[in-house]
């Protein structure tokens, strides 16, 4: 296959590169950010273009590489708290760049799979345990409701021109490489040396923890599969609660230094008190989740060590 990969420089875009590649597919890649020669072999991308998702770009990109068989979009916003600061920045990230992709699609490869990244954070809050497909959106952040934006597009296209894919509602994805969000500020704060930890929120915030090499392997299955056994909507999450401050004990746990850790009790602005998936479609595929997330996290604290060396 032909694959093609919007945001390929971002954290997941680039594991998903990777991952990809080394199974033999032809890889391409289009988002923000210099990358060298040597640094796109390692990523396994055969080509990559360095510039907005517009027409002239998938144009061109088509016309040296081919039309893809598959494309996952994982381009757009990525931090609630920069949607905060900057909505119409992440506006134009997450909605712009999707809607000029499905035009882009309609036109010029119509039958083309698409699988598209979204968020967890379409959920919003007031929901108190596992989120199935079909509960509620009440975003709670521009983030959130750009990315249910863009689904709605998505929607929109696959109803009105054909323009088929799955959606993929994504929930606390962590791992290797990924050097913002709770992991990586608390490793940070604790390699600087800090012997006491201030967190914020109550630590009872419950989040599904996933880790990126289980969300790769969804990803890769999703596309593999046929297009009428494909789910239109779908969440990726494991349907496994741990709460913050779990986690936030695991990684002092993996540190190797005893450190107390004590929290704010302040929510942060568009932060939902639980997001926890429903994972009874996502079984039906089938699909297991092999990393827990104790193993997750202890993988994640040994990277980021090793990472200086």
């Amino acid at each position: 296959m032909t694959i093609w990969i919007t945001g390929a420089n971002g954290f997941i875009g680039r594991h998903l590169a990777r991952a990809l590649a080394d199974s033999s597919e032809a890889v391409h890649g289009i988002g923000h950010g210099a990358i060298d020669e040597a640094e796109r072999r390692r990523l396994g991308l055969q080509s990559w273009v360095n510039g907005e998702i517009d027409a002239a770009n998938l144009n061109a990109l088509a016309s040296a590489r081919g039309t893809p068989s598959v494309v996952f979009h994982l381009a757009g916003g990525s931090s609630v708290s920069l949607s905060i600061a900057h909505p119409f920045e992440d506006f134009s990230r997450t909605v712009d760049s999707t809607a000029r992709l499905l035009e882009w699609l309609r036109a010029a490869a119509r039958h083309c799979r698409l699988i598209m990244a979204s968020s967890a954070a379409v959920y919003g809050s007031g929901h108190g345990g596992p989120i199935a497909e079909d509960a509620a959106l009440a975003p709670m952040s521009p983030y959130g409701q750009h990315k249910r934006i863009a689904e709605q597009l998505c929607e929109s296209y696959a109803t009105d021109f054909g323009v088929r894919g799955t959606i993929v509602r994504l929930f606390s994805v962590y791992g290797a490489n990924l050097r913002k969000q709770l992991l990586w500020d608390i490793c940070s704060r604790l390699e600087q040396g800090e012997n006491a930890l201030l967190l914020g929120g109550t630590g009872d915030e419950m989040r599904d923890w996933t880790d990126i090499r289980d969300v790769i392997r969804l990803l890769v299955k999703l596309a593999a599969l046929p297009a009428t056994e494909a789910p239109s909507v779908i969440n990726g999450g494991s349907g496994r609660g741990v709460s913050v401050a779990e986690v936030a004990g695991l990684v002092v746990k993996n540190w190797g230094k005893p450190i107390a850790i004590r929290f704010s009790g302040a929510s942060r602005a568009g932060d939902p008190f639980s997001l926890l998936s429903d994972a009874t479609r996502l079984s039906r595929l089938p699909f297991d989740w092999q990393i827990p997330v104790d193993r997750g996290i202890a993988d994640y604290v040994g990277w980021f060590k090793a990472r200086a060396r």
